[in-house]
């Protein structure tokens, strides 16, 4: 006979820890209505209304799909990713750096057979993965260490936590200067991120300031060189023309000055209609699908789509999609501190950060906080490669979360064990 409908729901392939299951869901559910009232600069050169919101919506089943594939595979499996994956992501890096020809003077899209995808975007998983595993071995070696009681323990665990803050730091400046010249906002967040997780790693203060002493050093060499240096021959840099733009539109304003104040506004279009999408919101929002600032907001449904989502639902529109993200990074937080391994623990909290890292990055560039830097809002805007590789991340995340119920589910099961037999020694005690 066939399998009833309570046959395939026993399957439970939605396993792992239920908020972040619940997150996701609730975060796919915004992106679609958001999708449908942000994308009408899509629709109108497709010529099809609906074509948008079912792209959107396939990106999204397949996302689940891999959330599903990934999260059956036991989280310690994870370590042999990097062996592969990290010198493809570099050699993606280094191809789009070196071969590609840049759209918007940007060379972010690898084009193989047709499909467009951000070998970015990979990188930043691929180097949170090897990260970890770094950081899990040093840990581990120091928890020996420190259990043998040897009598240079303190000497070697040093030692060994300076190497672990080279070996990362060089995996880090390599992925981060292949990913600066073309995407300079990725790189910051990915060295935040990566920094991040190797405070809460253990690495050492002291390394990590000198860490950033170098880079604070490197960066305002730099911005000499940039600003000492003619436009036309920052001409063959790409985007170094455009960052110095940027940061003299940001300290020299001459509002007396008519044609600049047009050329400011010209060249900060997006930043100005996103800004007029949020004071059109009068706190309460315009309602769902009645945007205004839709059809002249450039990738409204990609980069600003925060924006749309403010104008039609309000505050408490906005705040909701926040709080959706800070409810992950708890959920992420407490997932970390039921692991009882140093891998899944610090693997968990770097692709948790990453994801809210760059919601925030996101968020800040529509209301104003931070200047335009192409990040996508998680789950929620438009595009296929962040969804994918977002839904791995999200996979993994739940891979562990499964890993840290069965640590916890272990714990009781031991507690009740030594509670039981406590009672047994005490009936026995009493019989006699």
């Amino acid at each position: 006979m066939g399998k009833k409908i309570s046959d395939y729901l026993k399957l439970n392939i939605f396993k792992g820890d239920r908020g972040i299951w619940m997150i996701y869901f609730l975060l796919c559910m915004v992106s679609l209505v958001a999708i449908y009232s942000a994308s009408s600069n899509l629709t109108f050169k497709s010529g099809n209304h609906w074509e948008p919101v079912v792209s959107q919506a396939g990106f999204l089943l397949f996302g689940l799909l891999i959330i599903i594939a990934v999260n059956n595979i036991p989280c310690k499996f994870f370590k042999l990713i990097p062996l592969f994956g990290m010198p493809l992501a570099l050699g993606m890096l280094l191809y789009v750096l070196l071969k590609q020809n840049g759209v918007n003077d940007a060379a972010r899209w690898i084009d193989i057979f047709g499909v467009k995808f951000q070998p970015s975007e990979f990188a930043k998983s691929m180097l949170i993965l090897q990260i970890a595993v770094v950081l899990s071995k040093v840990n581990q070696r120091k928890r020996r260490l420190t259990e043998s009681g040897a009598k240079n323990a303190s000497a070697t665990i040093d030692n060994s936590m300076r190497k672990a803050f080279y070996v990362a730091s060089a995996y880090v400046c390599v992925t981060c200067g292949l990913i600066a010249p073309e995407n300079f906002s990725t790189a910051g967040m990915l060295f935040l991120v990566i920094a991040t997780m190797m405070y809460v790693g253990n690495i050492p203060l002291k390394y990590l300031c000198k860490g950033f002493a170098v880079i604070f050093v490197l960066g305002a060499t730099a911005l000499i060189l940039m600003f000492a240096t003619p436009e036309e021959t920052l001409k063959d840099y790409r985007r170094a023309l455009t960052w110095k733009h940027r940061i003299e539109a940001k300290f020299s304003h001459s509002d007396s000055d008519d044609e600049k104040t047009i050329a400011n506004m010209e060249e900060k279009w997006q930043e100005n209609t996103a800004h007029i999408a949020i004071a059109n919101s009068n706190v309460v929002g315009l309602g769902v699908g009645n945007s205004i600032e839709r059809d002249f907001l450039p990738h409204a449904e990609s980069d600003f789509i925060y924006s749309i989502i403010v104008e039609e639902t309000g505050i408490f529109g906005g705040l909701f999609v926040l709080l959706l993200y800070v409810m992950l990074l708890v959920r992420v937080w407490k997932i970390a501190q039921k692991c009882d391994k140093y891998f899944p623990a610090y693997l968990v909290i770097g692709l948790g950060l990453m994801m809210v890292v760059q919601a925030l990055v996101n968020m800040a560039v529509s209301v104003g906080l931070f200047p335009v830097t192409g990040q996508t809002l998680p789950l929620i805007s438009h595009g296929g490669t962040s969804i994918i590789i977002t839904s791995f991340n999200v996979g993994m995340i739940l891979s562990v979360s499964r890993y840290a119920q069965s640590v916890t589910e272990k714990a009781k099961a031991l507690q009740m064990a030594s509670a039981n037999e406590t009672e047994e020694f005490a009936s026995s005690e009493g019989m006699q």
